[in-house]
Order: C-alpha cells, then sequence, then structure tokens
C-alpha cells in the first residue's frame, strides 16, 4: 500500500516558507509521501496564505478556489488551509467557502497534527523539510511585531514580538548546516527587535557571531531591518566578521517627515539619511536594499517629489516599490481616507522604477572588471547562475556564468565580471 501524498502550498513571504518546512518534516516523520506547490493529486492539500495586502489576499482565495475545483474533481481528498489570511478572515472564511474542510490560524500545527491523527515529533522541532535548494534556508528570528506602523495589519494576527531564543536558533542551524546549507538568510516580521522581549536588550549582532560559528555556513544575509533604534552595534559585526554578506534589507517607506509621521515610522527624514551614512560609513561596500510606499493617504505632489530626490540622492543599490492600499482595521484605514486615486499611485511607483532602473544599471556596471565569489545556484541552459554576497535569492540579480568547466551547484566559485545588463552580471569561473 503506497504512502498517503500530502501537498502543501505557499503562498507569501519566507516567514510562510518556514512554517511550511517545518510541517512537511512532521508529515514526513509520519509516513507521508511530501510534495510543495504541485497540482499533482495528493491525499491531502495545505494551503498556506498570506493576508498581507490586497494583491496577496487576492491570490491567497483564488489558489484556495482552483483546489476546490481540483477536489470536486477528485484529485485532492481533504483541503485545510491556514496562514496569515486564514487567521485574520478566519470566521468569514468558515462562512463564504464551506468546501474547505477545516480553516487553522497562522501557528495551529499541533491543532494540524491532532486533526489528522498524527503524531508530533518533538525530537524534529529544530528540523525542516528544505524547498529551497539545498545550499541556503531562511531561518526565522522571530514571530510578531510590537511596531505600530499605520499602513501593517500584520501584527493583528501575529501578536506581539517574540524572539526565538538564541540556543534553540543555533540548533536549527547547526541541524542546517549538517544537511549542506552554506547560507542562512535571516528572516522575521523585523530582525532589529530580536532580543528586546527575551532578554532586555537588542541580541541580534550577539544571535550573527554564534551563528557564524557554525562549521558549513558561509554567508549569512539580514533582511527585514528596521531603522528605528537600529542597533548601532551591528554594524562592527558585519564589518568585521567575513561569513556575515555585506548586504542589509531595511525598509525605508518614505522621506517626507509628515508622511512618516502619518506612517507611524517614528523616524525623520533627517534621522534616515543620518543612519544611511552611518551604516555606509561603518560598512564599506554595503550593500542597501529598501522598499518605498507612495500613494500613502495625504501624501502630496511635493512629498512625493521628495522621495524622488531622496532616491535620487541615496542610491540604493536595490529598491522595491509598493502602491498604498486600505487594510481592514489598520490605523491608516481608521483614520484616513484613501484619498490619492489609483492611477496617480501607479504613475508614482512607476517613476520610482524607472528612476531606481537607471541607478541600478550604473552600479552593476561598476562591477565590470572585478573578480567576485559567487555561489552557484543552478544550472540554465547553457549558463551555470549564482549570486554574489550583494544578491539575494529571487528578488535581487543574478550572475550567469559561462564555463567550460563543470561547475557544482551550491558552491562558491571567483568569476571574472564581463558584462552586465539592467540588474544581472555575466562573467567567467577563474580557476
Amino acid at each position: 500500500m503506497s504512502a498517503k501524498k500530502v501537498n502543501i502550498v505557499t503562498l507569501g513571504c519566507s516567514k510562510n516558507l518556514v512554517d511550511s518546512e517545518h510541517l512537511l518534516k512532521q508529515f514526513e516523520a509520519n509516513g507521508f509521501e511530501t510534495v510543495c506547490d504541485s497540482n499533482e493529486p495528493s491525499d491531502i492539500a495545505i494551503i498556506n496564505t498570506c493576508g498581507f495586502i490586497l494583491d496577496a489576499k487576492e491570490e491567497s482565495i483564488s489558489t484556495i478556489m482552483d483546489f476546490i475545483d481540483a477536489k470536486e474533481r477528485g484529485e485532492i481528498q481533504k483541503l485545510y488551509v491556514m496562514g496569515c489570511l486564514s487567521a485574520r478572515y478566519k470566521e468569514d472564511l468558515i462562512q463564504e467557502i464551506p468546501e474547505v474542510d477545516r480553516f487553522f490560524g497562522k501557528f495551529d500545527f499541533d491543532e494540524i497534527i491532532r486533526e489528522l491523527n498524527l503524531q508530533k515529533r518533538k525530537d524534529l522541532l529544530f528540523d525542516r523539510k528544505l524547498t529551497t535548494p539545498s545550499h541556503y534556508a531562511y531561518l526565522k528570528i522571530a514571530e510578531g511585531c510590537d511596531r505600530a506602523c499605520a499602513f501593517c495589519a500584520i501584527p493583528q494576527f501575529t501578536g506581539r514580538y517574540k524572539s526565538v531564543p538564541i540556543d534553540d536558533l543555533v540548533t536549527e542551524a547547526r541541524n542546517l548546516a549538517n544537511t549542506g546549507v552554506k547560507e542562512l538568510l535571516l528572516i522575521a516580521q523585523e530582525l532589529t527587535y530580536y532580543g528586546i522581549d527575551l532578554y532586555g536588550s537588542h541580541k541580534l549582532p550577539e544571535l550573527v557571531q554564534e551563528l557564524s560559528k557554525i562549521e558549513g555556513i558561509e554567508w549569512i544575509r539580514l533582511h527585514y531591518a528596521y531603522p528605528n533604534h537600529f542597533p548601532n552595534e551591528l554594524l562592527p559585526v558585519m564589518r568585521e566578521n567575513p561569513k556575515v554578506c555585506n548586504y542589509l534589507d531595511i525598509p525605508f517607506q518614505h522621506i517626507a517627515d509628515n508622511v512618516l509621521s502619518n506612517m507611524r515610522r517614528n523616524i525623520t527624514g533627517e534621522q534616515t539619511r543620518e543612519l544611511i551614512t552611518r551604516i555606509r560609513k561603518e560598512v564599506p561596500g554595503i550593500t542597501l536594499r529598501t522598499t518605498m510606499l507612495v500613494g500613502f493617504p495625504g501624501e502630496t505632489e511635493a512629498d512625493f517629489q521628495e522621495l524622488l530626490q531622496f532616491i535620487k540622492e541615496a542610491r540604493f543599490e536595490k529598491l522595491g516599490v509598493f502602491t498604498y492600499s486600505h487594510e481592514d482595521d489598520t490605523w491608516a484605514a481608521k483614520k484616513f481616507s484613501d484619498n490619492i486615486p489609483p492611477e496617480i499611485k501607479q504613475e508614482r511607483a512607476d517613476l520610482i522604477m524607472e528612476t531606481q532602473q537607471a541607478i541600478s544599471e550604473e552600479l552593476t556596471s561598476q562591477k565590470i572588471g572585478q573578480i567576485l565569489t559567487v555561489l552557484v545556484d543552478r544550472k540554465e541552459g547553457k549558463y551555470y547562475v549564482g549570486r554574489t554576497e550583494s544578491d539575494s535569492p529571487e528578488v535581487d540579480g543574478e550572475v550567469l556564468i559561462s564555463s567550460g568547466h563543470q561547475l557544482k551547484t551550491g558552491e562558491f566559485y571567483r568569476v571574472k565580471i564581463n558584462s552586465s545588463d539592467l540588474f544581472d552580471l555575466y562573467g567567467e569561473v577563474i580557476l
């Protein structure tokens, strides 16, 4: 008799991905055949949803409906929904989509295990079945958020900030290293608050140092820092520890003071500029990735022009942009009217990306002639495709390597950069 098959479909961010990987490991330990993000028939399908913004919610609902169709065709026996959307709108979803066998919250792993009469393997709590390439993994260091950004609903369904103890994270990271992981991507709703709830002070620098001691871990990458009360003691660690990538993902959202105030970001434009100057001074050569939010209620044309000028001056190595959307029960939705037309929001976002593309193209071209360390992720056509320490998976550029030599996925190589385009580099291995 063949093993039952479970398919876990993950939507949204890498934090959801980590949850799914832990759950996959528990199913695997209970004798299930496990697949992820697959359309093939299965006994059980679990959709791990995102509920962050309108587009993500629509994708989650669309995916649920697709799987309901598959269930009606007999391709799925049981359909469950978990994650952020389910946590946020559970009662509404139960009423509106009764075809789903059961809805679970974001953290209801034990309930899922009980629902299916599985044995919870406590000895595997720090183990995961990776769905990323085997040489890199996301490490979620905390859940929840204590910030109160006006546009964000996430704290409503994730709760207060809850740091994972350092010892637990070291155990999980060591287990990942033992499976061949060489790059850890640290994630949380925001990294820089790490440790305050558990230890009474910022502990991200200490955590990074402890993780860097693990044999086999070569790169540690930091995602989702918060600019207000940034822990400056992290900067010497980034500068001096060779395992910490010269890379920081730190969403600034805006630069105009009145917009920042209305967003409840608790930082001014001047303080933002000072922080960027400090980071770049203390960590020479750092790559800064940031995110901007345009169209927030009350953003004037002058505010937007100030933001656009700031982007030209700051010359971020990586930048993304979102348009504002009202989210249920957020402070902004309660206090402000969504008074900027969608077409104006989109025009502003397009102009920012047009400006950033010119900056990115220029900064990328400056790497021509350099010899960079590249981690190979895969082979694609005639190229091996990898990343430098300046590039995170999925969101940043890549290095396309033409080589007469056979390269190994998950290995580091020295690559001479010969050319570039808008975001990507092209080079050859130097042996």
